[in-house]
């Protein structure tokens, strides 16, 4: 295990090295007990591209919501047949399943909180139980939360979650995009430039923020996985967050 020195002084050293040298590093340290998650969206295409260039066995996590556009769907499946992509599907944890039924509707608008962390947080925290590594897709430049970031982050738990795309601009992804001729998700001509779940997710301007069409008008912009939230590991501990009264 990294001491917490060794892992500043790497996260030093990565300002200056490329996504794929710090992709290479941490397969050659931490396999086969790293995986990588992906929303599959157009942004997410270099990384993917990447990462299973270097390991092509690596474990791709895609958080299936149940509220999910068909296009996301469809995009993930064309992609896993042609790369010949390791998804393994995370679903919610079957308890929820009468209490989100209930509120399938409703719940991503009135406590998109809730939603994100039983959706997405917890499948994400049981998914990498007894793995060592996590490879992240997030950049500095996408959220202000984000722009704290670091190459490297041990989590509470002792999983290092590694982010390779850090120092990267919407520019750079782009170029590499159009340099290796990787395909964009079929909804990003018409506007969607960052795809979530489809309640929760709208086309935007052409010089507007890329991320802005995700929770729009509801003061929201991290759905969990890249904040505290993710360290929190039961409800009891989001009382003061979640406003949704729920019963187990």
């Amino acid at each position: 295990m990294l001491s917490a020195y060794r892992i500043e002084k790497y996260s030093q050293e990565f300002e200056t090295k490329t996504p794929q040298e710090i992709i290479e590093w941490a397969v050659d340290r931490f396999s086969p007990y790293i995986a990588m998650s992906s929303s599959f969206q157009t942004q997410s295409m270099p990384l993917l591209h990447m990462a299973t260039r270097v390991y092509p066995d690596l474990p791709i996590f895609f958080i299936d919501t149940g509220y999910h556009l068909w296009e996301t769907l469809m995009f993930r499946e064309k992609l896993a047949a042609e790369w010949s992509l390791k998804i393994v599907d995370l679903y919610r944890a079957s308890r929820w399943d009468v209490f989100v039924r209930q509120r399938a509707r409703t719940l991503p608008g009135e406590d998109p909180n809730l939603c994100c962390y039983l959706h997405k947080v917890q499948p994400m925290q049981e998914a990498l139980r007894g793995y060592k590594a996590w490879i992240s897709g997030i950049r500095r430049d996408q959220t202000s939360v984000r722009a704290k970031a670091k190459f490297l982050e041990l989590q509470k738990d002792g999983l290092l979650k590694i982010n390779p795309l850090l120092n990267w601009t919407k520019a750079d992804v782009n170029r590499y995009i159009e340099e290796n001729n990787l395909p964009k998700h079929p909804l990003y001509e018409k506007g969607y430039r960052s795809v979530g779940c489809a309640p929760c997710t709208i086309a935007i301007g052409v010089n507007d923020d890329e991320r802005s069409g995700r929770w729009a008008g509801r003061g929201k912009v991290e759905c969990g996985l890249h904040t505290d939230m993710f360290t929190k590991k039961d409800l009891t501990e989001l009382s003061q967050e979640f406003q949704t009264e729920v019963r187990d």
